[in-house]
């Protein structure tokens, strides 16, 4: 049976993914920056805005009816990481028309904050499959998960409607393909 925290790994998988392609592009002298904006974008609607509202509108309140604090223990240091993400995606997206503009200095800028980003969700993920949905397993039971993955399927519907369907799995295999990673 798929249960929730499957559903979150598979996310995983594409963001890191879209993670190594980001790690290349850190290491190019003067890198595509549609690329970047093309990253920017994914990470805005695909890791953040379904992903992280998958975890921070569904299943970190369903882990809170648990007995899961949302204040201190895992799921607060999750929450708080995806805020610092938010920051980091934030300082890649400011620098781009920085950038664009002939600003050198934003492009070391740029690939500080994919770094910082690379990082963070890197360590986070690991926290997040191998802790806490591990966690989650002992207490989520067949009608729980059954439910859960319901709501996954309904914000997923939700977020690609908001984001015109675009396929955003596609679009990282599409640059890992390009940069062969």
């Amino acid at each position: 049976m798929n249960s929730a925290t499957n559903n979150l790994e598979n996310d995983h998988i594409h963001i890191l993914k879209l993670i190594d392609v980001m790690e290349h592009i850190t290491q190019l002298k003067e890198p595509e920056i549609t690329h970047i904006e093309s990253i920017v974008d994914i990470i805005r609607n695909y890791a953040d805005g379904l992903h992280h509202a998958k975890e921070e509108d569904i299943f970190f309140p369903f882990l809170a009816e648990k007995g899961f604090s949302s204040t201190q223990g895992p799921v607060a240091v999750m929450l708080h990481e995806h805020v610092q993400g938010r920051n980091y995606v934030k300082g890649i997206a400011d620098n781009i028309p920085l950038y664009r503009n002939g600003d050198k200095g934003a492009l070391n800028e740029i690939k500080t904050n994919m770094k910082g980003y690379i990082d963070l969700l890197r360590n986070h993920i690991s926290k997040e499959n191998n802790i806490l949905f591990r966690m989650a397993d002992n207490v989520i039971s067949d009608s729980d998960n059954r439910k859960l993955i319901a709501q996954f399927d309904e914000a997923e519907k939700k977020q690609y409607s908001i984001s015109g369907s675009v396929n955003f799995i596609k679009q990282i295999e599409n640059l890992a393909a390009f940069y062969n990673v």
